[in-house]
């Protein structure tokens, strides 16, 4: 079984159409295909997004029995599927559950005039799914049968592909997540980290698959410190799930400034010392330190080079997802420094949050 990279995801939202607006607009994502009942698939909108070479699937159920409708009432919008590229589906199904992966829809077949497209679905983390795709012919398609495209249109490449999905899983069951994709999705533990920040902790481990497409990041709330933003996560999302999607993007300095003007909101406010030092601590930067700070934009660095980093605020209600840009300039890992200082911006976000909402209302 080769896993090749992550084909697509599958977001499961309480409003596809309102979803791909905030997408298309403010993050510049383009609508590329849509499906639904008139295309066979029965209770359900599917909306297809498309930015570079990433692509995401907006779903909400049109009736309450629909496991769109599910997800969306007990976790609120959020990553439910992970699709990952494989060269043999039916392969892979058959090895997956042999290695102990929970089977959830069979391999299928979808076949269109010039490209045949092969799924079948097994379990992943919490209630996400792992959705295997393995693609013959014209990729342009999506879903032969299922997804009507529509006429390619370009979009601004502000973002290039995933670059890695964090996943908060309760606590106690970090090493065995970790194990899950070792074990049955041959998945590499490459990186750990304890992190405390304010008397607030927790752990952190890096799986990858072997071809270095598919990365997750496992955080677990560490409880012998105080309760953090990470107990919140679990707790508004009622379980295990994607905290937010990392986005690489090729020109950071430039994405986060467009964003920015289009209302995408995003957590800084890094002290002052952060970049006063910077450079001492990370070498030569190639952009504009002042730039830099006033976008709030983290540099690191690895053995393999830097990386620049930004959290976006959360887009939803429950504040359980949110995106992240990243640009690597030969990093492979994500910088023990900026671990600590993005996780000290989603802190100052969600405090100021909470700030401004009247007693007696939660947020």
């Amino acid at each position: 079984m080769e896993i090749k990279g992550i084909d697509h995801i599958e977001l499961y939202v309480g409003d596809a159409r309102q979803a791909a607006f905030y997408f298309g607009t403010a993050v510049g994502f383009r609508l590329r295909g849509q499906g639904g009942p008139e295309t066979g698939l029965a209770d359900q909108r599917s909306l297809l997004l498309a930015q570079a070479d990433i692509r995401m699937v907006l779903t909400s159920g049109l009736t309450a029995e629909h496991p769109a409708s599910a997800y969306v009432q007990r976790h609120g919008d959020g990553i439910a599927v992970v699709a990952l590229e494989v060269d043999d589906v039916v392969g892979a199904y058959a090895e997956l559950l042999e290695r102990g992966a929970t089977g959830v829809t069979a391999p299928r077949t979808h076949t269109g005039a010039d490209a045949e497209v092969v799924t079948a679905e097994v379990g992943g983390f919490g209630d996400v799914l792992h959705r295997l795709v393995q693609r013959r012919g014209d990729r342009t398609q999506f879903l032969p049968g299922a997804i009507d495209m529509l006429p390619a249109v370009d979009d601004d490449r502000l973002l290039a592909e995933i670059d890695h999905l964090a996943v908060c899983v309760p606590p106690g069951q970090l090493d065995q997540t970790v194990g899950h994709y070792t074990t049955v999705f041959g998945f590499a533990e490459i990186f750990a980290e304890h992190v405390e920040v304010a008397g607030q902790a927790m752990n952190s481990k890096v799986v990858q698959s072997p071809s270095g497409r598919v990365t997750l990041v496992l955080l677990e709330p560490d409880t012998s410190a105080r309760p953090g933003q990470i107990e919140d996560f679990l707790r508004w999302h009622a379980g295990a799930g994607v905290q937010h999607l990392g986005l690489r993007t090729d020109d950071i300095v430039t994405a986060v400034g467009a964003l920015a003007q289009r209302g995408v909101r995003f957590a800084g406010g890094a002290p002052a010392a952060y970049y006063d030092h910077l450079e001492r601590r990370v070498g030569k930067v190639d952009a504009p330190l002042q730039r830099l700070r006033d976008l709030s934009i983290l540099v690191d660095s690895d053995h393999g080079g830097q990386l620049l980093q930004i959290f976006t605020e959360s887009m939803h209600v429950r504040r359980t997802l949110f995106l992240e840009l990243i640009e690597r300039r030969g990093a492979l890992t994500f910088g023990s420094g900026n671990i600590k200082a993005l996780y000290e911006a989603k802190e100052r976000e969600l405090a100021a949050a909470a700030a401004a909402v009247p007693q007696g209302v939660s947020v």
